[in-house]
């Protein structure tokens, strides 16, 4: 799995124009509507390599992605991928797959400070990877956690309502929150799967520490439920940082820890040194039974990746890793590399 979107955009390359048509209707009419408000152009473009037993898959793709606020209380926000795979074939030839959908397509309403309504579809806040690290452009790794499926409906998308904000603010600590429902949907535009479910997490700024907890049921077919729990940290005057995160469904289990480091103590981040990211993330499954497999390997599978990032200047970076992986299917090596640049800019001069 070289991309997390690729797993939620298989069904959705006949109709995706649709989506496409629908955020430039909004664009345009929050352009005509209120200039004082300005959009921001916001994604990344990346070229993305994955060889696997030797064989190589090429990925291009680009993810905009849009601000539009409209008055001081509204909010559209929206995400799309556009992606190219070459892979190869079993006649020694490559096969070429193209797909465009829109990621998540939403509305943020702010009614206080404590309290944001979310409605459209909006990326599911289990766990903390589907919300935080797909875009490319933040990411460490050009492929997802082998337990990122789990608590993600499929999907990983949701279509509905969400409520979400801080629920207590102070100087020590602060507890911030996010509840949805989804309803079924059955469209390949807004492909979603009823259910509900929310995350908690509880933030101490001088620790700079963040533990958070993951709670959605599955109101769909074979009702389940998954559990998730999170631990982010990021030592004061340090550029080290430690992401983790634990899931558990009916059928299997997993985590994943990430740790990654900035040498930009050796002569500042802006020197040749300092732009230099050693990166390492260590990742097991469980199978509770082979019934189901959630997205998951159907045995115990345990990994590590170790990676080298490069920060170039102007919101560039060069990723590269190699990662070993055990099961009793067979070890395997992965080796990826990408590219990615990250752009940001308003639709235009606001007043």
């Amino acid at each position: 799995m070289v991309l997390p979107i690729l797993n939620t955009m298989t069904a959705r390359s006949i109709q995706s124009a649709q989506r496409i048509s629908v955020a430039a209707i909004l664009f345009c009419a929050v352009r005509y509507g209120l200039a004082q408000d300005t959009p921001f152009l916001s994604g990344g473009v990346g070229f993305l390599t994955a060889t696997n037993a030797g064989k190589t898959t090429y990925i291009p793709t680009i993810q905009p992605l849009l601000a539009a606020p409209i008055g001081p209380h509204l909010l559209i926000e929206s995400r799309a991928a556009l992606v190219e795979s070459f892979s190869p074939a079993a006649d020694g030839k490559y096969d070429h797959n193209h797909f465009i959908a829109l990621t998540y397509l939403q509305g943020d309403y702010t009614v206080s400070s404590h309290l944001t309504v979310v409605g459209g579809s909006f990326l599911l806040p289990f766990g903390t990877y589907n919300e935080r690290l797909t875009p490319i452009w933040i990411s460490n790794f050009s492929d997802a956690p082998l337990n990122f499926n789990l608590g993600q409906m499929s999907s990983a998308i949701g279509t509905g309502g969400m409520l979400r904000g801080s629920a207590i603010s102070r100087r020590k600590y602060s507890i911030d929150y996010a509840a949805f429902f989804s309803s079924r949907v059955g469209n390949q535009q807004f492909a979603a799967t009823r259910a509900s479910g929310g995350r908690a997490s509880l933030y101490l700024p001088e620790k700079r520490l963040e533990i958070g907890f993951s709670y959605d049921r599955s109101l769909q077919g074979i009702h389940e439920n998954f559990y998730g729990m999170h631990v982010w940290w990021e030592p004061k005057d340090t550029a080290f940082r430690l992401r983790s995160e634990f899931t558990r469904g009916h059928h299997a289990q997993g985590y994943w820890i990430e740790g990654d480091y900035r040498l930009q103590k050796l002569g500042g981040s802006d020197s040749w040194i300092g732009r230099i990211e050693p990166v390492i993330r260590m990742q097991q499954t469980f199978r509770r039974d082979t019934l189901v497999s959630d997205g998951l390997p159907l045995v115990n599978t345990e990994r590590i990746d170790l990676g080298l990032d490069y920060n170039l200047p102007h919101n560039t970076r060069i990723l590269t890793s190699y990662a070993r992986q055990f099961s009793a299917a067979g070890n395997e090596n992965v080796w990826e590399t990408g590219i990615v640049y990250r752009f940001l800019f308003p639709a235009w001069k606001g007043k």
